[in-house]
C-alpha cells in the first residue's frame, strides 16, 4: 500500500469523473425529449472534461506512485475492493477519454435523429466505464468495467449503425467477450495465488514460476491483443469502424484501443516479466506485419472510413512495437502515440462524418473536388492527414520518431523493418488528400455542398490544437509520464534478469 498516495485537496475527484457521466445518465431514463438529451449529456460530458484537469494540474511528476487514490471495501467476503488511482501511464489517457467525449456529443448533434436519449445514455455510460477501466487498481472492478463498455458500444454500433449493423456488432461483441474469457481466467489464478487479493500492485513484480507466467501472459496477450487489435486479431475493427456511427468511430479509434496497449504496460511487463521477455521477438514481429499489412491494405481502400480503419491497424502496430522494445524512448513514444491516435484518427473519422452528412456516402469518389467548394473543411483534413503520416512538426512525428529511435536502440533489423510503414502511410493520406481536395478532370458536381458550420469548425479546433501543441512541444506530455515509465522499465530489467538465462536455456 505504500505505493499509493491520496491527494488532500481533491479527495474524491477521480469517483466524481467516473460517476458524474453515470449520474447524468438517470434523468434521461424519465425525459424523452431529444433537445434535452442533446444539451444536457453536452453540459454532463463538458463539466466531466472541466473536473479533469485539476487531475494534470495537481498531478506530482516527481513520483511513481499512484495518485488521487480512493479505496474503500465493497465486497469483503472475496476481498473486493473498490480501489482507483492514477500513474503517469494512465493520466493521459483519462485526459483523452474526458476531453474526447463532448466533441463526440457536438458530432452527433444532427448526425443521430432517432432514439437520441437512449443514444446519449450510451455515450455516458461509454464514458464512466472507459475512465474507470484507466483508473481501476482492483483487477475485479477493472475487469467489470472492461466487460460493461462493451454493452453500450455494441447496442451504439447494433442500433444506429450502417447497413451491415447487425454482423458488425456481433463481431466486435464475440471477438472481445473471446479474450475477456482468458483475462478472467487469469485474474482468477493470481487471486488464489496472491493470498486471495485482487489488488493489482499485489500482483505486479511476483517471482511466479516461468511456466505460470508464460500461461498468464498468453491470456494477457489474447485479450489485450484483440482489442488493440494487433495483426491478425484485427478483422473485427474495419467492420465496426465502416457500420458506427461518426460518435461511435471516434470512441472506438481514439479510446477502446488504446485499452488493449494499457493493459500490456499495466499487466503484462510487471505482472510476468520474464514471459515478456520471453515472448518479445515475437510480439514485435507481429508489430511490424501489421504496420506493413495496415498500411498496403488502406493504400487499397476507396471507402473512406475503411482506409482509416486499416491505417488505424499500422499506428497501433507502432504503439505495440514501441512498449515491446522494452526501453526508455520505445514506451514513451508508444504512450504518446497512443494519445496523438487518439486526437489525429479521432479528427479524420469526424471529417468523414462531416462529408457523409452531406453526400451520404463514404466513398472517395463522392469526395471528389470538394476542396474547391470546403476550402475550411480541406484545411482541417490535411493538417489532419500530414499528422497521420507523421510529418514533422505535428504530434504524430514526435510519437513516431521516439518510437524508431528505441527500435534502433533495440534492433536496427526491426526498425528498418517498420520503416516502410512510415512510407505507406504517406503514400494512402496524399492518395487520399489528392482527390479529395483536388479529384480530376471528370469530378462530380460538388458546387452544391456548404463548407463547415460553426458547430463543426468548434468540433475539429481542439483536435487541431493539440496536433501542433504536442508536435511542437510535447515536453509537458512527456514529463507526466516520465518518472513512471522508468519506474517500470527498471523494475522490468531487474526482474528480467532471471528471464534470459531461462530463455537462453530454451533456446539452447
Amino acid at each position: 500500500m505504500d505505493q499509493l498516495l491520496i491527494n488532500p485537496d481533491y479527495p474524491h475527484i477521480l469517483s466524481t469523473l467516473i460517476f458524474l457521466p453515470l449520474a447524468g445518465t438517470l434523468l434521461l431514463l424519465f425525459i424523452n425529449n431529444d433537445a434535452f438529451a442533446r444539451y444536457w449529456t453536452l453540459g454532463i460530458t463538458t463539466v466531466t472534461a472541466i473536473l479533469s484537469i485539476p487531475v494534470v494540474m495537481a498531478f506530482d511528476t516527481t513520483t511513481a506512485n499512484f495518485q488521487f487514490v480512493e479505496q474503500y471495501s465493497w465486497i469483503q467476503s472475496l476481498n473486493i475492493q473498490y480501489v482507483i488511482g492514477v500513474d503517469g501511464i494512465s493520466i493521459l489517457l483519462v485526459m483523452l477519454t474526458t476531453l474526447i467525449m463532448p466533441l463526440c456529443v457536438l458530432a452527433s448533434w444532427n448526425y443521430i435523429k432517432t432514439r437520441v436519449p437512449a443514444f446519449m445514455i450510451c455515450l455516458l455510460i461509454m464514458e464512466s466505464a472507459m475512465l474507470g477501466v484507466f483508473m481501476a487498481l482492483d483487477i475485479v472492478l477493472f475487469y467489470i468495467l472492461w466487460e460493461a463498455m462493451l454493452i453500450p458500444m455494441y447496442l451504439l454500433i447494433g442500433i444506429w449503425g450502417g447497413p451491415r449493423k447487425i454482423y458488425a456488432s456481433i463481431k466486435f461483441f464475440l471477438y472481445t467477450l473471446a479474450g475477456s474469457i482468458m483475462l478472467l481466467v487469469a485474474i482468477i489464478w493470481l487471486y488464489q495465488t496472491n493470498n486471495y487479493s485482487f489488488f493489482i500492485p499485489d500482483m505486479m513484480w511476483q517471482d511466479y514460476s516461468l511456466t505460470a507466467q508464460t500461461y498468464l501472459f498468453l491470456a494477457f496477450f489474447l485479450a489485450f491483443a484483440i482489442k488493440v487489435p494487433m495483426f491478425p486479431f484485427h478483422t473485427w475493427l474495419p467492420a465496426a469502424h465502416v457500420e458506427a456511427p461518426t460518435a461511435g468511430s471516434v470512441i472506438l479509434a481514439s479510446v477502446l484501443l488504446k485499452m488493449g496497449t494499457y493493459g500490456f504496460l499495466r499487466f503484462a511487463l510487471p505482472i510476468t516479466p520474464e514471459a515478456t521477455t520471453l515472448f518479445m521477438p515475437y510480439v514485435l514481429w507481429l508489430s511490424i506485419a501489421g504496420i506493413i499489412y495496415g498500411g498496403f491494405t488502406a493504400l487499397a481502400q476507396q471507402d473512406m472510413k475503411k482506409l482509416i480503419a486499416y491505417s488505424s491497424v499500422g499506428h497501433m502496430g507502432f504503439v505495440t512495437l514501441g512498449i515491446f522494445v522494452l526501453n526508455i524512448q520505445g514506451v514513451e513514444g508508444a504512450i504518446l502515440q497512443m494519445i496523438n491516435h487518439g486526437i489525429t484518427t479521432g479528427a479524420l473519422f469526424l471529417c468523414v462524418g462531416m462529408i457523409y452528412e452531406r453526400t451520404h456516402s463514404r466513398e472517395l469518389r463522392s469526395a471528389t473536388g470538394v476542396g474547391k467548394y470546403m476550402p475550411i473543411y480541406v484545411t482541417f483534413l490535411t493538417f489532419f492527414a500530414l499528422s497521420s503520416f507523421g510529418f514533422p512538426g505535428t504530434n504524430s512525428f514526435v510519437g513516431e520518431f521516439m518510437i524508431l529511435a528505441g527500435t534502433f536502440k533495440h534492433s536496427i533489423v526491426l526498425a528498418l523493418a517498420a520503416i516502410p510503414g512510415a512510407v505507406l502511410a504517406a503514400a494512402y493520406m496524399l492518395r487520399m488528400l489528392q482527390k479529395i481536395v483536388w479529384g480530376g478532370t471528370d469530378n462530380p458536381d460538388q458546387s452544391w455542398l456548404q463548407d463547415l458550420n460553426v458547430r463543426e469548425i468548434i468540433i475539429l479546433c481542439p483536435f487541431l490544437f493539440f496536433v501542433f501543441w504536442i508536435g511542437l512541444g510535447p515536453q509537458p506530455f512527456i514529463d507526466l509520464m516520465h518518472i513512471s515509465v522508468t519506474n517500470l522499465l527498471a523494475q522490468f530489467h531487474a526482474h528480467q534478469g532471471q528471464a534470459v538465462a531461462a530463455v537462453e536455456l530454451i533456446f539452447h
